[in-house]
């Protein structure tokens, strides 16, 4: 069997359920001793549950792989997390953030609480991870992975998804940003878009009529090998969606624009220009 990951360390953030789990399981797979994280909440973001996590790291163990558990909150604890991944095995070679909550709520019902445990979560908890992470990969010199996890409302947008697309687009922009920052160091910085059948996905309309099988978290855990192994040296800054056997990557892009003439335009002018505007 193929082991494009033997003798690294990979952090899985989020990796007790659904696609982090599946991350967790295939990196083992693949030769990595894994450190699975995951809070063990409910679907907004409380609670604990330690067992999440140290269910994962034993099925781990009874696969022959090794793994240690930790049920530390990404959203104020990312160094914390990193600091235990560093003590139970001594480096980190690649962190998989895979922590996140998706809730099916308009932007008129969505409450402040709720509101700010996502951005706690998936913005402030994304953006310490990299930080803590990337200064462990610096410190011990040779480079790493990230691979954190957006959402393809991020580009086009979803009705009832107002907050998973706002704290998305803030984790593409952090991949684009810190790729470019972190590529002196060969640290490569990239993430996952996946529409996938999960605990908090399967009440979306989106998955009505669709077999229980055929857009599961496993399809999704390839990619994450990917990106943390060799054969991805040279990918860094990409969001790549994953939709069941569809694999694709998502790209921003600027159309050629329409110049005016040398001032500020009128609205008038901007509104008979806006086919040259928009068109590209």
């Amino acid at each position: 069997m193929s082991a494009p990951l033997e003798g690294r360390v990979v952090l899985v953030v989020g990796g007790g359920r659904g696609i982090g789990r599946a991350h967790a399981l295939a990196c083992a797979s693949a030769g990595a001793r894994v450190v699975v994280n995951d809070l063990g909440c409910d679907l907004q973001g409380a609670g604990q549950d330690p067992a999440i996590a140290e269910a994962v790291a034993a099925e781990i163990h009874r696969a022959g792989g090794e793994a240690s558990a930790d049920a530390t909150d990404v959203a104020s604890g990312a160094a914390e997390i990193v600091a235990r991944a560093l003590e139970a095995h001594g480096r980190l070679d690649v962190v998989i953030g895979a922590a996140g909550l998706a809730l099916d709520r308009t932007v008129m019902k969505m409450d402040d609480e709720v509101l700010d445990r996502m951005i706690d979560v998936h913005v402030k908890g994304s953006f310490a991870l990299v930080r803590h992470a990337a200064r462990a990969m610096i410190d011990q010199g040779d480079g790493g992975a990230i691979v954190l996890h957006t959402g393809p409302a991020a580009f086009f947008g979803a009705a009832r998804q107002s907050a998973l697309g706002a704290t998305s687009a803030a984790i593409v922009g952090l991949v684009r940003s810190a790729a470019i920052e972190l590529r002196r160091h060969a640290i490569r910085v990239n993430a996952i878009a996946p529409t996938a059948r999960t605990r908090s996905t399967e009440q979306l309309p989106l998955f009505t009529g669709i077999a229980p099988d055929s857009m599961g978290p496993e399809f999704v855990a390839p990619v994450g090998v990917f990106l943390a192994s060799d054969q991805a040296r040279e990918v860094s800054g990409e969001v790549l969606g994953v939709a069941g056997t569809r694999y694709y990557a998502l790209h921003g892009r600027e159309t050629p624009g329409w110049f005016g003439e040398g001032r500020p335009p009128t609205p008038e002018e901007l509104a008979a220009a806006w086919s040259d505007v928009t068109r590209g």
